[in-house]
């Protein structure tokens, strides 16, 4: 288990390193620069400007400052907003983009398993067309279409809930959350009907059952075990499905999180926080990843020999 462990710590570092140096490059071949959609400036101007900024340097140079840097823990000062650094931004906008996450990814994979449950359990039946109906939904529709419906209906006209923003305290994130859990739900609820379909048919569930186990006992002891292992294979790409997906989340219902000043600072080559958010969405959707490894090695032990 430590020769595993340690090989998918191994293999999640270099994709990081591999990640962070694509980015760095790629953002400095794109055209345009931090100070490019200024007004216009006089070239001596622009030139001081440069320098605070270390941009006058070869990139070579720039790459490995901002590697020492990163090394102390210090992502530099945003140029888009001259008056905060990466590490101020980051610290203001992730509480709010976790917690739209977290609770995205509970209520996904707790409904999805359930319905999954449910349809399998009684299929061609009521509960097993209404989970399809919800994965159909889910998968077909895009965010950036049911946000704004939702928006419409549960918030203009039911008034239930704020439109967007966060004055509305924890009131104002149950419509994004909600929304953002919506099409992984619909994932996960037919990944798990289709394995529990697989495991019910498996002749260790039958020898259980003719052994006089109850059907309470079978389902929790031997066929949820087995069922789950895809749905837990597959929340390490949700999780990144989820933080990614929280980027139009947070611009459609004005959230604060990190995923707008993502955006606005790709959009201005505000380059530190650029690196600065993407080491961090980086290392989250790799730290998800390798947990996904070890708890299938842990349930299943033929993962580990893989």
């Amino acid at each position: 288990m430590i020769r595993f462990i340690a090989k998918r710590l191994w293999g999640g570092g270099l994709t990081l390193v591999a990640l962070v140096t694509l980015t760095f490059f790629v953002m400095r071949l794109a055209p345009g620069g931090p100070f490019s959609k200024n007004r216009k400036i006089s070239p001596e101007v622009l030139a001081n400007i440069q320098k605070a900024f270390h941009l006058d340097e070869p990139v070579w140079q720039q790459f490995g400052r901002w590697l020492w840097g990163l090394a102390h823990l210090d992502l530099g000062p945003s140029t888009r907003f001259r008056d905060y650094s990466v590490n101020d931004i980051i610290a203001s906008g992730l509480p709010w983009s976790l917690t739209i996450g977290f609770w995205a990814i509970v209520v996904a994979t707790l409904v999805g398993i359930a319905l999954g449950i449910a349809g399998a359990l009684r299929r061609n039946g009521v509960t097993d067309y209404l989970a399809g109906t919800i994965g159909v939904i889910g998968i077909a529709i895009p965010i950036f279409v049911i946000g704004p419906l939702a928006q419409a209906f549960f918030a203009l006209k039911l008034n239930w809930v704020p439109v967007g923003g966060i004055a509305g305290g924890w009131h104002a994130l149950i419509l994004p959350i909600l929304v953002l859990a919506l099409p992984n739900i619909a994932y996960i609820s037919r990944l798990t009907r289709s394995s529990m379909i697989e495991v019910l048919r498996e002749n260790y569930v039958r020898t259980a059952r003719a052994k006089g186990l109850g059907t309470r006992r079978t389902l929790l002891r031997h066929v949820l075990k087995g069922a789950l292992l895809p749905v837990i294979a597959y929340l390490g790409p949700a999780t990144a499905a989820i933080i990614t997906g929280s980027i139009l989340i947070e611009t459609i219902f004005a959230v604060p999180g990190i995923g707008r000043h993502f955006v606005d600072a790709a959009l201005n080559r505000d380059y530190p926080l650029v690196m600065g958010i993407t080491i961090l969405y980086g290392g989250l959707v790799i730290v998800a990843n390798i947990a996904t490894d070890l708890a299938r090695g842990w349930i299943d032990p033929r993962v580990r020999h893989d």
